[in-house]
């Protein structure tokens, strides 16, 4: 394990077997004034843990055929941890995967060092954007408290079981409680990027993160849609926020009906 420290970029983890690559990569690092370590061979959770690391790119080639459970076990364990796959070309099913279990970006071998920097440090710099400030550390509404300082939602007693990106996505809607957010803006937020034409991600994040919260809190409806544009976050009895949805898809019908 090699290891340098220039600056005060961050400490990111490199684990990859491709030498040519991880040479001119720890260059850029270098002189963008990152501090990196270089890892050879899969660590224990428990020894990325002591590095204190900020993010991690990783090629999941060198994780073997568990690769996925390794970064699925890691992800929760470090959830404050930036996660970048740099790999070559695989089947969507896989990159769809890495999203969903918590990774924060994902690059195609071949591929230009300068660009996974440029990728590294918008992931660093969306985190470091998220974390909480002052003394606010949660949020309540209803019957659920999001909790900043255990990155998760509880219900009582009971956790959401949140994945990191669900509570990114939840403490961004409950940060801003009563505002509609634009699709837009809460993936350029919590993905730290601009969305791609069509791209559904925040809609499936939105409903497995409802589902979450219906189940541990089913007397209270916390994300409502607005059609168009985006979604609010504010905590409606489920009776009443069911009467709202039913009013809201017949309004266009009615509408036209009295026309």
């Amino acid at each position: 394990m090699g290891s340098s420290r220039t600056g005060d970029g961050g400490r990111v983890g490199v684990l990859d077997s491709d030498t040519g690559f991880v040479q001119v990569l720890v260059k850029r690092l270098g002189a963008a004034g990152v501090a990196h370590h270089v890892i050879a061979a899969p660590p224990s959770h428990d020894t990325l843990v002591a590095l204190r690391l900020s993010a991690l790119i990783v090629d999941p080639a060198v994780l073997g055929a568990g690769a996925w459970g390794y970064l699925e076990a890691l992800c929760r364990r470090m959830p404050n941890l930036g996660v970048i796959v740099c790999t070559a070309p695989g089947a969507v099913a896989q990159r769809v995967r890495g999203v969903r279990l918590g990774v924060d970006d994902w690059v195609t071998k071949p591929c230009h060092p300068e660009e996974v920097v440029a990728r590294l440090e918008a992931v660093v710099r969306r985190r470091t954007l998220s974390e909480p400030r002052g003394e606010r550390t949660h949020v309540q509404a209803g019957g659920l408290v999001v909790r900043a300082d255990r990155y998760q939602a509880f219900a009582g007693d009971v956790s959401a079981d949140l994945t990191r990106r669900e509570f990114e996505l939840i403490q961004l809607l409950a940060g801003r409680e009563g505002q509609v957010l634009p699709r837009e803006e809460i993936y350029e937020r919590v993905w730290g990027y601009a969305m791609a034409h069509g791209d559904r991600s925040v809609d499936v994040f939105v409903r497995k993160l409802r589902q979450k919260l219906e189940r541990v809190s089913p007397e209270w409806r916390y994300i409502h849609t607005h059609f168009g544009i985006g979604y609010r976050f504010a905590a409606e009895p489920a009776v009443q926020a069911a009467t709202g949805e039913i009013a809201a898809a017949a309004g266009p019908a009615a509408a036209l009906a009295g026309a």
